[in-house]
């Protein structure tokens, strides 16, 4: 089964991660969907505008945990480089991405909603840093895209306290355009999409770039992640995180700091 599934509606094409089970976790496959599909949609002249889902009850969980064991530094700055492949052209693409968040936006998925344009939550969804409980820093490009939608003051609170954050919340932050009935999230991101895939194409794929360009380099941005990710990778404290994830305790990070 294909992990990534895209579905054209008209000039709208629709990007669903389809790892249910897992939550759409970002597993290899996931990845190497996205790393293929995204810029042959940002390429393709048909496609004017994009949503990005997840199937089930979650739009993305995160990282794949399983996946994150025993990764030296050098490894996962490699790894966290090709990511950054495909993340960039969301950010950068001159396309709308609206993503549908219809559950769980959790770690990477939290960062994977937050590189979109708009983002439509539904009244079951949450969103959740989860990196500060791993021992990781985010990525995905999130502690750029986060203080730019909602202030620093309040992207510090949600990245060193890693509370979750309901969709009522997110939407009086500035996470979140709206909150829609979870039944009709692909619905109505799907109607905005068409809305947007019938406007002028150039001026708003041009006013995307600068508003992208306001606050500094993306690219300067995402390879000072990626060192920062590797640094956290190999460190005492992610060995922890992961253990305490996987054997579902608390993690104890002072114990081996």
């Amino acid at each position: 089964m294909d992990a990534v599934l895209v579905e054209h509606h008209g000039p709208v094409a629709l990007i669903r991660l389809n790892r249910e089970k897992s939550r759409n976790a970002l597993e290899p496959a996931i990845k190497e969907g996205l790393q293929t599909n995204v810029p042959l949609l940002m390429a393709d002249k048909s496609v004017r505008a994009l949503v990005l889902t997840g199937a089930g009850n979650a739009f993305c969980a995160g990282g794949d945990i399983r996946d994150m064991k025993e990764r030296g530094g050098p490894v996962i700055r490699a790894r966290l480089q090709r990511s950054h492949s495909w993340v960039e052209k969301i950010l950068t693409g001159e396309k709308p991405v609206i993503a549908a968040v219809n559950g769980a936006a959790a770690g990477a998925g939290f960062s994977l909603a937050m590189v979109c344009d708009i983002v439509l939550a539904a009244d079951t969804s949450f969103f959740k840093a989860g990196f500060p409980g791993l021992g990781a820093v985010p990525d995905l490009a999130l502690a750029m895209t986060l203080p730019r939608a909602i202030g620093m003051a309040r992207a510090r609170d949600l990245l060193l306290t890693n509370r979750r954050v309901d969709p009522p919340e997110a939407v009086e932050m500035g996470i979140a355009s709206r909150i829609v009935p979870a039944d009709r999230i692909v619905e109505e991101a799907l109607a905005l999409a068409a809305e947007l895939a019938a406007g002028p194409g150039v001026s708003l794929g041009l006013t995307k770039t600068m508003l992208n360009n306001a606050y500094g380099r993306t690219d300067d941005f995402l390879a000072f992640e990626a060192m920062a990710q590797a640094i956290a990778f190999d460190s005492k404290e992610f060995a922890e995180g992961v253990s305490a994830f996987l054997e579902k305790r608390k993690a104890r990070f002072a114990e081996v700091a």
